[in-house]
């Protein structure tokens, strides 16, 4: 029985403001925030918001798709290295809940890592970009391909442990490897590949047992007219404010995750059985 909880709803509100002014996946705010917040076992909180992210991911790719800012080469390349790894990754865990083994501290050391990188993407994205993006002007199409390839594996494996990485660190590396595309068309793809990451990886986690679909409804419910709203007032507030406190914050929940004050009580050793 799918039950709606109005808190999560506000939550879902929260987030997609913040998303909606800064244009930062959801994942980033959203899965930190149901474990620590909400203390939903980190099973749980990845796999639904893996399918709360490929709903909301759907709507932006059409947008994107209708105003012709997608490269479905870029998006096909991404493809052919995630989605292996997205379902190699889905059998480890898969294996690892048949086998009684409670995959919360790996996923929760996974999340901060990934919430810190996902910092410095954020904060330094620009130097790190004119940094390194000079190097791949000349740099040959059939490298850059395969580099390509190698990113998606690589999402792969970090979305659908963290539902975290295809965001900032993804449309990073993008912005290195494909230089002279126009930034709205490589913005396009990246959300373009998360629709049938997200997908695959939720999917993988519905099959394991780790979603809960009350919390995935409660959610959308408030995300979709947060995400409207925070779009509407973005061009008031200055992202120079908005992306460092950001930043900030995911680095001090990143260190978090990966040193805990004291071992939470483990609310499902199993993750066919999540628990909230």
């Amino acid at each position: 029985m799918i039950d709606f909880n109005p808190l999560y709803s506000v939550a879902g509100v929260a987030v997609g403001i913040l998303v909606g002014l800064t244009g930062v996946g959801g994942g980033s705010l959203m899965t930190p925030l149901l474990v620590l917040v909400f203390n939903f076992h980190p099973a749980t909180a990845v796999g639904t918001d893996l399918l709360y992210a490929a709903a909301t991911k759907t709507v932006g790719t059409g947008v994107h798709g209708k105003r012709g800012t997608v490269d479905w080469m870029v998006v096909r390349r991404l493809c052919m290295g995630s989605v292996p790894t997205t379902i190699a990754t889905l059998v480890a865990l898969s294996w690892a809940a048949r086998s009684s083994k409670d995959t919360a501290p790996a996923i929760a050391t996974a999340l901060g890592v990934v919430l810190i990188l996902t910092a410095i993407a954020m904060f330094f994205r620009k130097p790190i970009v004119d940094r390194l993006a000079p190097n791949f002007t000349a740099v040959n199409q059939g490298r850059v391909a395969m580099l390509t390839v190698l990113l998606g594996a690589a999402l792969g494996v970090l979305v659908s442990l963290t539902s975290v990485g295809a965001g900032a660190l993804g449309m990073t590396a993008l912005l290195i490897l494909y230089p002279r595309a126009p930034i709205n068309r490589l913005v396009g793809s990246d959300i373009a590949h998360a629709v049938p990451l997200t997908l695959i990886a939720g999917f993988g986690h519905w099959l394991i047992g780790s979603v809960d679909f009350s919390l995935l409804l409660s959610l959308l419910a408030g995300s979709v007219p947060g995400i409207i709203i925070g779009s509407l007032i973005g061009s008031r507030i200055s992202d120079r404010v908005l992306i460092p406190i950001l930043a900030a914050v995911l680095a001090l929940v990143g260190v978090k995750l990966l040193f805990p004050e004291a071992k939470p009580k483990p609310a499902a050793v199993n993750v066919s059985t999540p628990a909230r």
